[in-house]
Order: C-alpha cells, then sequence, then structure tokens
C-alpha cells in the first residue's frame, strides 16, 4: 500500500500528545543534521521518519518554502510522527515547511520525488523503540507476543508463516544469511521439530536450547534468528538496495544522502554503494569511515552503541 497524506501546519491536530509518549532520542542525531547540511526553503526527505525525532530538526531548517517528505511502512508510526511534525515551535507558524508524509517502502523514492530535485536524504534503518516496546507487534523475544515481524502490518508475509512454513534448508539459509548465524542448520532443525511455534517467547526458548553451546555474551543467544526472520519478512536489504540504487537519481547537484544503519549487513550496502558511486564520479564521500556515537550518548540511548552514520554529497 502506497499513501500520502498532507497536513495543516498552522495548529496540532487533537490528540497530539501521543506522540510523545513514545519520547525517544534520535539516534546521532546532531552528525546527521549537520552532514545534511540543511538549505532553506529545499526539498528534503527522511526516508524513515519513524516517530519524526529526525524530521522535527530538519523541519526547523527549512522554513516556508521549504518541503519535507517523509516515508514509513508502519501507519502507526506515520500517525504519530505526523502529530509531532504539527506541534509547530512558538513563533515558527509562518515558517514552517510543507510536509508530506508517504505511507510506503523508500524502496519506491523514485516514484515520489523527481530527478534532481531532492538537496538531502535521510535514512535511519531498523526498528523503531515504539515497535520493539509492543509485544503485539513481535519484533522482540524478551515479551510474549505473536509472531508477527511486520514493519507494515496491513501486507506481507508474518514471521509465523516462515518460521512454520518454509522448509529446514531454506529456513536454515536465511537464518544464517540475514542473521549471520553460525548454528543455523541446528537453529532450523530445533524450530522444524518444534512446530507449530506460535510466539515470540516460544521461538525464543526454543533457539536458545538450540544454540547454547556457542558463547554469545551479552548478545541473547536468539537475537540472530529475531534479526534474520525480521529482514526477511520486510525485505529489509532488497529495500536498501532499491533506495542506493534510485538515491542518485533523486539528488540534486551537491544533495546530501545520510544512511544510519544498525548491523554489518546494511553498512556493507551502504558503504559499497557509495563507494562505488564515488569510483563512477556520482559522489564526494564525507566519511572515509563510519561516525558512530560518542559515549555520552551511548550511556543515554544504548541503541546508539551499534549505529554507524555514512554520507555523501552527489556531485
Amino acid at each position: 500500500m502506497t499513501g500520502s497524506s498532507r497536513f495543516d501546519n498552522r495548529s496540532a491536530p487533537a490528540g497530539a500528545h501521543e506522540a510523545r509518549q513514545f519520547a525517544h532520542a534520535p539516534v546521532l542525531l546532531q552528525p546527521a543534521i549537520d552532514f545534511l547540511a540543511i538549505q532553506r526553503g529545499g526539498t528534503y526527505i527522511d526516508a524513515t521518519v519513524g516517530l519524526g525525532g529526525h524530521s522535527f530538526e530538519i523541519a526547523k531548517r527549512l522554513g516556508r518554502q521549504g518541503h519535507l517528505i517523509a516515508f514509513d511502512k508502519d501507519p502507526k508510526a506515520l500517525k504519530i510522527a505526523g502529530k509531532r511534525l504539527s506541534e509547530i515551535p512558538a513563533g515558527m507558524n509562518q515558517d514552517w515547511p510543507k510536509i508530506t508524509l508517504l505511507h510506503s517502502s523508500f524502496a519506491r523514492l523514485a516514484e515520489q520525488a523527481a530527478p534532481g530535485t531532492v538537496n538531502g536524504l535521510l535514512a535511519d534503518l531498523g526498528v523503531s523503540s515504539m515497535q520493539f516496546a509492543d509485544a503485539a507487534r513481535g519484533f522482540s523475544f524478551q515479551a510474549e507476543g505473536p509472531l508477527d515481524m511486520r514493519m507494515d502490518p496491513q501486507t506481507g508475509l508474518t514471521a509465523d508463516q516462515v518460521v512454520n512454513g518454509v522448509d529446514e534448508r531454506t529456513l536454515a539459509d536465511l537464518i544464517y544469511e540475514f542473521g549471520e548465524e553460525r548454528r543455523s542448520r541446528r537453529i532450523a532443525r530445533a524450530i522444524v521439530r518444534a512446530r507449530p511455534v506460535t510466539t515470540t517467547a516460544e521461538l525464543a526458548r526454543v533457539v536458545a536450547a538450540a544454540a547454547r553451546p556457542l558463547k554469545f555474551g551479552r548478545i541473547h543467544p536468539a537475537t540472530r534468528t529475531f534479526q534474520a526472520l525480521r529482514i526477511y519478512v520486510n525485505r529489509e536489504l532488497d529495500d536498501l538496495k532499491a533506495l542506493m540504487q534510485q538515491a542518485p537519481q533523486v539528488l540534486a547537484s551537491a544533495g546530501r544522502l545520510v544512511i544510519i544503519s544498525f548491523h554489518s549487513l546494511e553498512d556493507r550496502i551502504v558503504k559499497d554503494a557509495m563507494r562505488e558511486g564515488a569510483r563512477q564520479g556520482l559522489y564526494e564521500l564525507l566519511t572515509r569511515k563510519p561516525v558512530v556515537a560518542e559515549e555520552k550518548e551511548v550511556a543515554l540511548n544504548p541503541r546508539s552503541r551499534s549505529a554507524k552514520l555514512r554520507a555523501a554529497a552527489r556531485l
């Protein structure tokens, strides 16, 4: 499903306080804003608006002639972000940009932005704190919930259909490929023997029992399997590749591309695409090495520990 909504920027809608119930700290916020080098009156895309933290800071810098386009697969996140972006700071009512919210994957970026028109594009990849906190979404193994894991709960395969429906070899392969899990075959065998597996807690127990011989340190033994299922269900790597392919088309000259990733599979795709773009004369690399969170940010927001930011400028 793809849709767009535009709302009146002059006043916050009733119930805007709902946006604050999931208060969160956007990861690597200041570096992201710095690398975007936001121009007043420009057009900027937040490819993963989430709860609106990065988008709000972008909007504050755009001015009335600016345009912010925000994507998200999750309709609940999009609703909350819309309310957040309607909470116009005092004194800025006449200087707030046009905002377009799109219920869509960023893989369809080129359908929504004309070639060479975007001054900056930001994508903060991964799962939001709101999604992890809602047991009914099935993203976390730390709470009992259904095996769903879809970013967009209105479409696509659920994790339940994958866990209980695919053959053992396919299951092992996807756990290995998308979770980088060395015990993928043992885990897949245990899952197939335990079928039907219907809840997150049940799956976590099955995986933990199968993977127990490995030393995982601080990482729960089900972490990589849950990551693999989530990536597979949501086609996250395919969508990211599509985003990286389309970004040079929509970016204007000197337009900035800023991507925040949270695991090696994502970072590798981003790094390789930016380096290939630089080799082809499409980009100037702005980050030779990824930018990571400082100790202070990690202490306040542990999720930022694994974040890596890479940036490039369109030539």
